[in-house]
Order: structure tokens, then sequence, then C-alpha cells
């Protein structure tokens, strides 16, 4: 089996690239925080709006009829069993599956920030009821994604596969660290693809590289 290594210089304009690179990326961390108010501002959600929090006029759904009858509601729901009965991806939202009070279940996608416990008991995270957000039904047909089925029907089958219940509204705003991967990468991979070839330019016409293209003059034929 034949090994490929990489000459000196493409190594030596690589290890430069990364280096920039890495300074380059210390740059956006020290713009993020800044960036990341505005992004969290832009995702407030209002009480009383979809995936904002629910007071107690909101009406309190039990079963799915009550969900298709009421323009918005919340449910209330034990402990964490919102979230610990099957979930998955339709598209780029997460959803989760939902047991409502009647037992029935719905797919629901939720605003974790809106979520908070009845009378403000003092209960930790897994126990004690918890009211959910301001949600509306949304009419999608859920079957289109037999993965996405799997995944949040892997202990009981959804009720109803036509529709699923938005409790997320423009809420749910991811935490600084994944706000900031996407453009940090970004910026990483943006300098190594520009520094490398400036590098190995410079290097080259220094003569400290070879050039990676040599190109020979032809002679030109004379012709009698």
């Amino acid at each position: 089996m034949r090994v490929h290594r990489l000459r000196f210089d493409i190594w030596a304009c690589l290890a430069l690239s990364v280096l920039v690179a890495m300074g380059a990326a210390k740059i956006v961390n020290l713009m993020i925080p800044k960036a990341y108010e505005t992004y969290v501002e832009e995702h407030k959600v209002a009480d009383g709006e979809i995936g904002g929090i629910a007071d107690e006029t909101v009406f309190r759904a039990q079963s799915v009829e009550d969900l298709l009858s009421h323009d918005t509601f919340t449910v209330v729901s034990p402990g964490i069993e919102y979230m610990n009965r099957g979930a998955g991806y339709f598209g780029s939202y997460y959803f989760y599956a939902l047991i409502l009070p009647s037992g029935e279940r719905v797919a629901a996608r939720y605003n974790m920030d809106s979520v908070q416990k009845v009378n403000g008991e003092d209960s930790d995270f897994y126990s004690g009821d918890k009211i959910l957000p301001v949600g509306q039904v949304v009419y999608e047909d859920l079957t289109k994604n037999e993965y996405f089925l799997e995944q949040i029907e892997h202990a009981e089958p959804l009720s109803r596969t036509d529709f699923y219940i938005d409790m997320c509204g423009n809420g749910g705003k991811m935490s600084q660290e994944s706000y900031s991967e996407a453009p940090v990468m970004l910026v990483q991979i943006l300098t190594v693809v520009i520094c490398f070839p400036l590098f190995h330019t410079l290097g080259s016409k220094l003569g400290i590289f070879p050039q990676f293209f040599s190109f020979k003059k032809r002679d030109e034929k004379k012709w009698e």
C-alpha cells in the first residue's frame, strides 16, 4: 500500500493557517456575548403568547377534543413526563410525545423557558406538576417522516398524527455555547481556506517554498 505524505511546505502553510484561525476564533468569541444578548431578546416570548408562560386564565386542556376546540391552551403534566415519553426530529424541530390527562398522546414542541411549577410549589425538576407553555394546534401530516414516528412512538403510538402542538412559538433559544458553534467554525474554515494559498504564495515568492505549479516554456516551432 502506497503511503502519501504531504510536503513540508503544505504542512507549514496549514500550521500557520490554523494558528491564524485560532486567533480569529478568539476574536469571534469576544463578540459572541453581545450578539447572544440580542438573540435572547429576539426570542423572548410574552406571557400569554404561544410559547409564553400560561397564567391561570389560559384554558387547561384535558383531551384531544379540548385541544381542537380552543385556539390556545396549556396542559398540566406530572413531573418530567412531558419530555420523557419519546421524542424525535420532524423537519428542523424537536418534538416530544405529550400524554394528555385523558391518556391520549400527541406530538408537541416546547419553549422550556416557559415551563413552570404549579403554584410555584417547592419541588425538584423531576417531581411535582408542571404547567406547560401556551400552545396551539398546527395541522401537519406527521406520517410523512417514518423515522420520526419510530422515535417518538417507541413506547406507544400517538393518538393523532395529523397535527402537533406548538408550545414554542418564537421561543426555544439555544444555549450560548450552541449559538457560538456555527459562526466560530465558519470563521475558522474560511480563515484556513483564505490564508493557506496566501502563505504559500508568499513563501514561493521568497523562495522558501517550491511553487505548486511550474510551467515550462515550449519552444516555438519555426515554420519555413
